[in-house]
């Protein structure tokens, strides 16, 4: 594995859209969105990803130039179309509006249809929570998990992202409703790994720990069994039916045409509800919290972590030490 600075690699992303014809303030911000995501160790949705999204805008289905554009608005409720533009872009913007709307009203709604992947769902997470707000946001995906009984994929793994502010470290949960994420199956298998418990079907229907065999059965687990696949459906629904967009069965089943998928951001501003001493109480309130779930005994001998917790310890040793990249994807990347 090669070490690049974090310089390097946003240099090195933004040299490349601004070459494609992206304006430039959204390259940068484009360029960020995809460096911190590799930054923070989750290298499938960072520049991992980035040779897929550049097939995308090639093949047409991302328009480099399009914004969302308001549809409706009523109080702290938002519907916009995302008009098939760069779904991080996307994404990045609603969940900033949707801030916005939570300063004005306490919470913020924003529903987002006909839009692109949105990369790192927990990019908008840490979004809200360095703005001070709570941050909820969803999405529904191709169809990519078998319903609870069912061998073939229906629902979305439709990952959900929920994130508190804490001075001493931001609490942000980001989670796909499979057991693990195709990004996940495709790490373990290219490091010839096996998952640390079952996380799908083979062809044969028997639960298996070989990424591979679940990536070439197309039938992922769901977290908590039928818990999770209800959850999956709940999610699409509300993603569709706030947004007016697709649903996860109107999708392509296709991860390189995955496109024109639905979004939901929330903010919720605590200091609405008390705003002298708010933010203090729910920053008191998170790090007794913590506190407790830190308290020991712990059954394998490390400190219990808490949703982002090695995320942050990521960042911190990637900047430092620089940034692991893959060197086929680098070399990549240089070229064009």
């Amino acid at each position: 594995m090669l070490r690049v600075s974090y310089q390097d690699c946003f240099d090195a992303l933004l040299k490349v859209l601004l070459k494609l014809g992206f304006e430039a303030e959204r390259a940068r911000r484009c360029a960020q969105l995809f460096a911190d995501t590799t930054c923070d160790g989750v290298y499938t949705h960072g520049l991992n990803r980035f040779p897929r999204f550049l097939s995308m805008i090639q093949s047409g289905l991302i328009d480099i130039h399009a914004s969302p554009a308001l549809v409706s608005s009523s109080g702290s409720i938002e519907r916009w179309n995302g008009n098939i533009g760069p779904g991080n872009l996307n994404a990045y913007h609603s969940m900033e509006r949707a801030i916005a709307l939570s300063r004005e009203h306490g919470l913020g709604c924003v529903a987002l249809a006909n839009t692109n992947h949105w990369m790192r769902g927990g990019s908008y997470g840490w979004q809200a929570a360095n703005a001070g707000v709570i941050g909820i946001c969803w999405t529904n995906t191709l169809p990519n998990l078998p319903p609870w009984g069912a061998s073939d994929p229906r629902l979305g793994n439709n990952p959900l992202v929920i994130a508190v502010p804490r001075p001493q470290g931001h609490v942000v949960l980001d989670m796909a409703m499979s057991q693990f994420s195709y990004g996940a199956l495709a790490s373990y298998r290219m490091r010839g790994e096996m998952l640390p418990v079952e996380g799908g079907f083979d062809s044969a229907g028997r639960l298996t720990r070989d990424p591979g065999a679940i990536e070439e059965s197309n039938r992922a687990l769901p977290i908590g069994f039928w818990k999770g696949s209800g959850l999956a459906l709940m999610l699409d629904l509300l993603a569709a039916i706030l947004s007016d967009g697709r649903a996860t069965y109107q999708i392509p089943p296709i991860p390189e045409r995955e496109s024109m998928v639905s979004q939901v951001f929330l903010a919720i501003d605590f200091s609405a509800l008390d705003p002298s001493h708010g933010a203090l109480k729910a920053s008191q309130i998170a790090d007794q919290i913590i506190e407790h779930f830190h308290l020991p005994p712990h059954s394998q001998g490390e400190r219990v972590r808490y949703p982002g917790y090695r995320v942050l310890k990521t960042r911190q040793e990637n900047l430092a030490n620089g940034v692991p990249v893959e060197p086929a994807v680098w070399q990549q990347l240089q070229k064009l």
